[in-house]
């Protein structure tokens, strides 16, 4: 009896410091079984308790009174699939008549609390079918991608979401991005992994940084083109559209439309070229938009309009030719001038990270989810790297970046630097960089404080 209790003491020991130091080695070991009871033995009347029952139908309350039975008890969601990740838990629910989605996401707070989790959220994956993911602890904390990861052709997976999954910037679904937040904030980190991501893949990236290139010039080995100044942007930009409709004359030369095309062979973008014929598509990295916006002189207007219409035009225009905007500011408001605002409607995707005031937020959230607002302004200061992740049609996610040094970065757009691709119309914005050093320099302690 001894040994058995100096055993259970070790046990309870050892799962108290795993929860406090290492949470996901607790909830690995010891939280998900825990967890899947407290869900399954409580799920009916929890479910009764956040008002998610219904009444049972009237021909079951006709027959208990004819068969003079007790009257059958309010009915809960069908559970239809119950699944433990490495983060939390994943339920699929099946909706009962009369009961909507509304109802479980309005719901999802006090779930959290009842069902003892530390995040509950819900989204509709058909009608009247509901997946509820929760997490047993604080996955942004201590941000750790899962091994497997789902990765495509300008499909980067850049960050965690509060609920467990990865979030990717998948560049075939939402062509062109806005990233905002203060100075750091965590856009920084974000950019690098996007630069990580897409350093491994077959695509060209441009990158416009006005803060004298200290951001994006120590990854030059992977750029096919890049800017330091409002003057050399401007003609950056304007070789970009000119680019553009080369490949669309491309793209019209290859359609080769008649009766006996079917529809889905006929080319409308440079995805339905043949492999050997499709020009590379390429990300444009703009990291502080507002410096390209900004003016002092009447000359200075002249080519700052120039510059808008141009980004305005790639945005407008540049999907189907393979041109994709990444789009990083502090602010990106209307009192940036003309143009501005147009730019902005075009950038589907919007990453915000902690902001200085609330209209920032609103830039980027106000005409897409003000729930996504609120969750923006309350990002705390002393957690750089959280966004809230949105989308044009309402949906918003906290996400997470993993720390990403700049050194890492660099490590990985030199190894990758034979992927670089060579295009005429950028050649004369091809960084020169010096010969690569012999090895890829080690990240240690004394690199990583003299970096």
């Amino acid at each position: 009896m001894a040994r058995l209790s100096v055993v259970l003491l070790l046990v309870v020991a050892t799962a108290l410091v795993l929860r406090w130091r290492r949470p996901a080695w607790y909830w690995m070991t010891f939280g998900v079984v825990l967890a899947a009871l407290r869900v399954l033995v409580r799920y009916a009347s929890v479910m009764d308790a956040c008002g998610l029952t219904v009444p049972p139908a009237r021909w079951r309350l006709a027959l208990s009174r004819m068969t003079k039975r007790p009257a059958p008890e309010s009915r809960a969601p069908r559970i239809l699939r119950f699944r433990p990740t490495r983060t939390g838990l994943v339920l699929r629910l099946k909706l009962r008549p009369g009961q909507d989605a509304f109802d479980v996401s309005a719901a999802t707070d006090r779930l959290r609390h009842s069902f003892g989790m530390y995040g509950v959220t819900a989204r509709e994956i058909r009608s009247g079918v509901i997946e509820l993911r929760m997490t047993g602890y604080d996955v942004l904390k201590r941000v750790q991608m899962p091994a497997k990861l789902d990765r495509a052709p300008m499909r980067v997976p850049v960050a965690l979401r509060e609920d467990g999954s990865v979030h990717y910037r998948d560049y075939r679904t939402v062509p062109h991005g806005l990233t905002l937040g203060a100075t750091e904030s965590g856009k920084s980190v974000y950019q690098r992994n996007l630069v990580a991501g897409l350093a491994a893949q077959d695509v060209a990236l441009v990158g416009i940084d006005c803060k004298q290139g200290v951001e994006l010039f120590p990854l030059a080995r992977r750029f096919s083109a890049l800017a330091d100044n409002q003057d050399t942007a401007l003609d950056l930009l304007e070789a970009l559209v000119s680019h553009m409709e080369s490949v669309y004359q491309l793209v019209r030369e290859q359609q080769r439309i008649s009766v006996n095309v079917p529809d889905a062979e006929i080319a409308a973008d440079i995805w339905d070229l043949a492999e050997d014929l499709r020009p590379t598509p390429i990300v444009v990295l703009v990291d502080e938009v507002a410096e390209l916006a900004l003016f002092a002189s009447k000359e200075e207007e002249r080519r700052r309009d120039r510059i808008i219409t141009a980004l305005v035009r790639l945005a407008q225009l540049g999907r189907a030719a393979g041109i994709y905007l990444e789009i990083c500011g502090q602010r990106f408001g209307s009192e940036l001038g003309k143009g501005i605002t147009m730019l902005r409607a075009q950038l589907t995707g919007r990453t915000v990270h902690r902001v200085n005031d609330e209209t920032s937020a609103n830039i980027a959230f106000g005409d897409i989810s003000p729930d996504a607002v609120l969750a923006a302004i309350q990002i705390p200061a002393d957690t750089p790297g959280i966004a809230v992740a949105g989308d044009s049609c309402g949906g918003w996610s906290r996400i997470r970046a993993p720390h990403t040094s700049l050194r890492e970065a660099v490590n990985l757009c030199n190894k990758h630097a034979d992927r670089t691709p060579d295009l005429p119309a950028l050649a004369p914005f091809r960084p020169a960089v010096a010969p690569p050093a012999s090895s890829a320099v080690r990240l240690t302690k004394a690199s990583s404080a003299t970096a």
